[in-house]
């Protein structure tokens, strides 16, 4: 490893003194003018769309070396794979032997922190995996080349156990943009409010549910404090699934047990399935060459790319025609984005993601792109959305005789918006649902009729008080009641912000 590090070094001064040398050779004549609008003459170019872009072959060429020396580094050789794919059809699949699997399974459960015991619907759960889904998890393999890095980045950094990362398997097979029937959206599939809570803001242009990162990281606080609550890995997944409240009745329901297995039947039926089915992919991972079972060819792989801040309004469009990269490429990559355009709002820290070679361009033309965007823009027809705040949205309660076009019309937006927002799949709504809103018009009327809506919302009866200690949060007294939720708490105590909670404050829960 140092040798190559060595080696690495000393290319690159040498290609820093050739680069020096050579500047004496540039001859005037090899400059390229093009688009005098844009004022585009460099030195050094290549022609892509008819675009001239400014390359650093040094710096090029010291990128390809710090590829390679990734690619050969002992860090990623668990996810870097060297498979002969013609001899995978040849492969003779061993059968799995009940011992094997018990073998199997009890040094899984040495080796980690969760109680992975065998019992028979485990079993089932793998041997059905194995016989029917093997094309499924060579595409998981797959997008887990890209993914995996990132997560366990963040569960080190939080100190959860790293096999954590094949959650995001389970709830959203690794698609970025995933969205549950319910509206839980991302790889983690962060419900609206739960996402509020650990600050993923949604827009209009960005669900930062749908960020990598940014949701990697709340997934990783969420989990932290549910172990803290349960103090046991099983549980804090099951609680993952169905909320702290759920586990809370099942242990009390099996007279005070604290093993998942044994509380498992008074669990919500799909949190009884939850965990085996985690336990089932742990385990096809771990195992999955013992099964034949090998990744199809990655698109990319996380080191490969790199971020920029950017400095103006762009689309994806924009970026294809300039830096020549694929729109399914910037999608891949941005996938937060969710109308292939990133807003520029000062203060906020949007980005970009991009393959290493593509940041180079970006970073190395960056004038002349932002120029050539507002020559793009002065061409358009129709003038792009202004960007929307994620504060400015209210929540829209249905009343009789509402429907989506006619909340649509009132406030300015579009039907698909309104769908999209609130993760609509149809166009049928209830009375009394909640949707929140974006609204472009600013008209007194549809405030009024916000407010009205929002006055409505507090009930009328019975109602207990609760005296707010240190340490509380909304959703830590949210889970405390059965279908109360952060925003009911908000509404019937005219609470707008988290931090206006204090101890000794009294609320009214209903």
């Amino acid at each position: 490893m140092r040798t190559r590090i060595f080696i690495l070094i000393c290319l690159s001064f040498s290609i820093l003194l050739n680069a020096q040398k050579g500047k004496k050779d540039v001859v005037k004549s090899d400059t390229i003018q093009i688009n005098p609008a844009l004022n585009l003459a460099v030195n050094d170019t290549i022609l892509v769309d008819k675009i001239v872009l400014k390359e650093h072959k040094e710096v090029t060429l010291i990128d390809s070396l710090w590829l390679e020396e990734m690619y050969f580094s002992p860090l990623y050789d668990t996810i870097q794979y060297v498979i002969d794919i013609d001899a995978i059809s040849e492969v003779d699949l061993p059968e799995l032997p009940t011992d094997t699997l018990k073998t199997r399974l009890a040094l899984l459960d040495s080796e980690t922190p969760f109680n992975i015991e065998y019992n028979q619907g485990l079993e089932r759960v793998i041997r059905s995996y194995l016989k029917n889904r093997r094309k499924t998890f060579s595409i998981l393999m797959s997008r887990a080349q890209y993914y995996f890095p990132m997560f366990e980045e963040y569960l080190d950094k939080y100190d959860i156990p790293l096999e954590i990362k094949y959650l995001a398997i389970v709830e959203s097979a690794l698609k970025p943009r995933a969205k549950s029937r319910v509206g839980a959206t991302g790889l983690w599939q962060f419900m609206y409010q739960t996402g509020k809570q650990f600050k993923l803001n949604v827009s209009s242009y960005v669900d930062e549910r749908q960020d990598p990162i940014r949701s990697t990281e709340a997934a990783c606080k969420y989990l932290a404090a549910l172990y803290k609550i349960f103090g046991d890995w099983d549980l804090a997944l099951a609680a993952y699934n169905s909320g702290p409240g759920n586990v809370n009745k099942a242990i009390r329901r099996s007279g005070g047990q604290r093993n998942y297995w044994n509380i498992r039947n008074y669990l919500p039926r799909e949190t009884a399935g939850y965990v085996p089915i985690f336990y089932a992919t742990l385990y096809i991972f771990k195992y999955a060459e013992e099964h034949g079972i090998y990744p199809e060819k990655e698109v990319i792989n996380k080191f490969e790319t790199d971020t920029i801040h950017i400095k103006k309004q762009v689309t994806f469009e924009q970026l294809n025609k300039y830096l020549d990269v694929d729109i399914e490429m910037l999608q891949f990559l941005n996938p937060h984005y969710k109308l292939d355009i990133i807003p520029y709002v000062k203060g906020r820290d949007y980005y970009v993601r991009l393959p290493l070679y593509n940041i180079g361009q970006f970073a190395s033309n960056e004038k002349e792109l932002y120029a050539f965007i507002e020559e793009e823009e002065k061409k358009r027809e129709k003038v792009l959305p202004k960007f929307i705040e994620e504060e400015n949205h209210i929540q829209y309660r249905v009343a009789s005789g509402d429907y989506l076009g006619k909340i649509a019309n009132k406030y300015g937006v579009s039907i698909g918006s309104l769908k999209r927002w609130n993760g609509l799949r149809s166009n049928r709504l209830k009375i009394g649902q909640r949707l929140i809103v974006y609204p472009r018009k600013s008209d007194s009327s549809a405030s009024t009729s916000s407010a009205s809506s929002v006055k409505k919302s507090t009930p009328k009866g019975n109602f207990r008080i609760y005296e707010v200690r240190k340490g509380d949060s909304l959703w830590k007294i949210a889970q405390k009641y059965l279908n109360v939720s952060v925003q009911n708490l908000k509404e019937w105590n005219d609470i707008w912000s988290a931090t206006s909670l204090k101890p000794g404050m009294k609320l009214k829960i209903f």
